[in-house]
């Protein structure tokens, strides 16, 4: 089956929050139990759209298997900065969609301008540990019990990629 990365349409929205959504319900690789509501989803990605910010989807027929989005951080004094978050579904991983989607959406942020890219990842993620490490991140410290889904706690390391 043909997979094509390529940067998030007004079209994909939907099919997106739906991919979201099925990672968060799996309840232990990103830390929410289910996606935003769609109009908020909907808001988040036409300003992504629109302010050119690397938002990276992974299509098959049509439909959206998986995203690697990289917004600014709030602040203006961290605009240097971006926040990557990433998932697939299920079914697409083990395969090197994750790999290629990461490869691509940091060229799509070193093009952007971002100086550092950081992220959050639950440390028992060890498949994700080590594809961000792959990637040239370094870990930079541990956030102890930072999540709780149905009563476990999760640890979450911080890792960024700094661009001289």
């Amino acid at each position: 089956m043909t997979i094509e990365v390529r940067l998030i349409r007004e079209e994909d929205i939907e099919s997106f929050h739906a991919t979201v959504d099925a990672v968060a319900r799996e309840r232990k690789f990103i830390a929410r139990l289910e996606a935003p509501p769609l109009e908020q989803v909907r808001a988040f990605v036409q300003r992504n759209i629109e302010k050119g910010y690397p938002q990276l989807v992974a299509v098959s027929d049509r439909q959206v298997v998986g995203w690697c989005n990289i917004p600014p951080m709030a602040r203006e004094v961290m605009a240097h900065v971006g926040d990557l978050f990433m998932g697939l579904k299920p079914e697409w991983r083990g395969q090197g969609l994750g790999e290629r989607m990461l490869r691509e959406a940091l060229a799509a942020a070193d093009a952007f301008g971002y100086r550092r890219i950081e992220l959050g990842v639950f440390a028992s993620n060890a498949n994700a540990v080590a594809l961000y490490r792959k990637a040239g991140f370094i870990e930079e410290g541990v956030k102890r019990r930072a999540v709780l889904i149905d009563g476990v706690f999760h640890d979450e390391i911080i890792m960024a990629r700094l661009r001289d």
